[in-house]
């Protein structure tokens, strides 16, 4: 069964991220920078150098040499943190992705659009079913 549905008023915020800069640990300080409470991904293009990806299922974080063009990048950021996955290219076309980890670091560019939900904060709080600490959406 699904969460109980919320709508919100929201705002986007458009910026680009640089050569050398940590894509997961810039969007956390982008969100914290600007008090953002429950940002979800709506946009991202760009590459990077080098790719942490924890993989499904597993534990270990997978290191990734590029530079890879980023496919896609999806999740929500809110004050407890993030859950961000990514997928990559190489120069074959080939595509991998998962779990985003510090240490992604950009090669060109990151062109990033956050949505932020205004009424809404998300929390990550441990689930008795997964045991790992999902998403909970709360009113503000």
């Amino acid at each position: 069964m699904a969460t109980e549905p919320f709508s919100s008023s929201n705002t986007s915020y458009c910026f680009r991220l640089r050569p050398g800069q940590d894509l997961k640990k810039e969007l956390l300080f982008y969100c914290q920078k600007y008090h953002l409470h429950a940002a979800c991904v709506v946009s991202a293009v760009g590459s990077v150098d080098k790719a942490h990806l924890r993989m499904s299922g597993g534990k270990d974080v997978v290191e990734f040499q590029g530079p890879f063009e980023i496919v896609s990048l999806s999740g929500t950021l809110g004050p407890d943190g993030a859950h961000l996955h990514m997928s990559i290219s190489n120069f074959e076309g080939q595509v991998i992705g998962g779990h985003l980890m510090d240490g992604s670091v950009i090669h060109t560019t990151a062109e990033i659009v956050l949505l932020e939900n205004h009424d809404l904060t998300f929390h990550r709080e441990v689930d008795g079913h997964t045991q790992y600490k999902e998403l909970v959406i709360k009113k503000r």
